[in-house]
């Protein structure tokens, strides 16, 4: 039986899914991306300058992350290093991202997959908004209409908690996970200009000063931000997590992880980071290789070669392409397909001890539900993952402002040369991110992006081996083949940004 799941609601673009079922279980996996972009082709001849503002336009979630990564392209081009205020504002921006992304994919794109909506019906309490909620709920239930502001049905089959208390604190907190979301983007356009797409990241730092008063008004939005990743956004991850314990041995991806590492604690391309990179290969880390990077693209809709490195990479569109099936491609590291995001983010640094906290609160948690590291992967795991990454981000970018010289240089006067070349990784809060430049005449002779959903979304590579959602899709049981609740939370999970993934 043949069935597909898009088009797929609570992600961020155009993903379908087409998955093959066999005595309820998912026997194959296709993750299909709709549409063509071609920001690479875009940027070719442009001024350098042109590149960081013109990436944030491949997603308005995570716009920061490609303005980094443009960055730290452009200064290993360049062969510049940011002053500390540059470094640190450009954390302070990109970190505010982060705790915004974690909170909008758990409450507003995953909750609903486990929260009962319908327990607010039973609601008798006096708080406007859960009353709005309910007038919307009773009425979606009695018309079968979803009503504009009011994203709450249908619903897929399936169970949910059932804890009324759970449900509408949770409903409650989904409300207040907006307004916190705000902040951090507030928190972010202080020293970014605006959210989305900042006008204030340039290589070699930032454009705005770093005053008393903006550090002060950073600070007091990133603690309230700080206060309800504790007071709220753990205990629903948790109670979820208690709820479905099923879900930590459901949706594990095929192969190894990779993260680029996240906030760079020093001057220079190779400081330490505040989690490392590392690539995680049956349980153990190595140092990431650029040059082991490839895109692979015999299923994917394009006519270029097949298994170039970065620096190579073309784009040439094959829209009736034979067997392919996708607009991604297939990034492999050293032939290998490997998860990017969360997860990898946390083991690999766990892995190498390179951060006590992650330590910690991965072994309490873990201990919590009885579960190790191996569980991580997994549709509980990457939540969980997300969950730790907000605490560490939040502790780490209050600490951030006290580094922070008020009124100091946060910007290098920039001389761009004729020629040169560099790579800029980070992680978006989706996962690994890399940028290549190769300038020619001052120009933009060459741009590449591999983007997180990419990798997480990619379809098999030349070599015949599903992408990392595609394996963690193959093999699950499913109550009800038609709906499949059960692959939608892995899809979930993912948090997949189909924009990023067919820049």
């Amino acid at each position: 039986m043949k069935i597909e799941l898009g088009p797929l609601s609570r992600i961020e673009g155009h993903l379908n899914v087409k998955t093959t079922i066999t005595d309820n279980i998912v026997a194959d996996a296709q993750c299909v991306g709709e549409m063509f972009r071609g920001f690479e082709a875009i940027l070719r001849g442009r001024d350098p300058l042109d590149a960081q503002q013109i990436t944030q336009r491949i997603c308005g979630v995570c716009p920061y992350a490609h303005a980094i990564a443009s960055c730290y392209a452009q200064e290993d081009a360049y062969g510049i290093t940011p002053p500390t205020n540059g470094r640190i504002l450009h954390n302070l921006i990109q970190g505010a991202n982060h705790l915004y992304d974690y909170l909008l994919q758990f409450y507003q794109l995953a909750a609903l997959d486990f929260v009962d909506i319908t327990a607010i019906v039973n609601y008798h309490g006096t708080d406007r908004e859960l009353l709005q909620v309910k007038d919307w709920v009773k009425a979606e239930l009695a018309t079968k209409k979803t009503f504009a502001g009011a994203p709450f049905l249908p619903r897929l089959d399936g169970q949910y908690i059932k804890d009324n208390e759970i449900n509408i604190g949770a409903l409650k907190h989904y409300l207040e996970a907006m307004e916190i979301q705000k902040k951090a983007n507030r928190a972010a356009a202080i020293f970014g200009g605006k959210f989305p797409h900042a006008t204030g990241i340039f290589p070699g730092g930032c454009s705005q000063t770093p005053t008393i008063d903006l550090i002060s008004a950073y600070q007091s939005l990133l603690e309230e931000v700080r206060d309800f990743i504790h007071q709220k956004y753990i205990p629903d991850l948790l109670a979820v997590a208690q709820t479905f314990p099923d879900y930590w041995h459901i949706g594990q991806s095929r192969g190894g992880f990779m993260s680029f590492g996240l906030l760079p604690l020093g001057p220079g391309k190779d400081s330490r980071r505040l989690l490392a990179p590392g690539v995680v290969v049956d349980g153990k880390v190595k140092p990431v290789d650029f040059a082991l990077i490839t895109e692979d693209v015999k299923y994917a809709r394009y006519s270029s070669a097949s298994g170039l490195k970065v620096s190579e990479g073309e784009l040439i569109p094959a829209p009736d392409k034979t067997e392919a099936y996708s607009w991604v491609k297939a990034p492999r590291y050293n032939g290998q397909m490997v998860e990017v995001g969360a997860t990898a983010r946390i083991l690999a640094d766990y892995l190498q001890g390179n951060n006590q906290q992650v330590k910690e609160l991965v072994d309490r948690f873990a201990g919590m539900a009885g579960v190790s590291t191996k569980e991580l992967n997994s549709v509980l795991g990457r939540h969980l993952c997300r969950a730790i990454s907000a605490v560490v981000i939040a502790d780490f970018l209050l600490a951030e402002t006290e580094r922070i010289e008020p009124d100091g240089l946060s910007a290098l006067e920039l001389e761009i040369p004729a020629s040169g070349e560099g790579f800029g990784a980070t992680e978006a809060s989706r996962g690994a991110l890399l940028h290549y430049i190769r300038l020619q005449d001052h120009k933009i002779e060459k741009y590449e992006c591999v983007v997180p959903t990419t990798w997480n979304c990619s379809p098999r590579d030349d070599k015949g081996t599903p992408g990392a959602m595609e394996s963690a899709l193959i093999g699950t049981k499913v109550a009800n083949p038609a709906v499949q609740i059960e692959s939608v939370r892995i899809i979930h999970s993912f948090d997949p940004c189909l924009a990023c993934a067919v820049h």
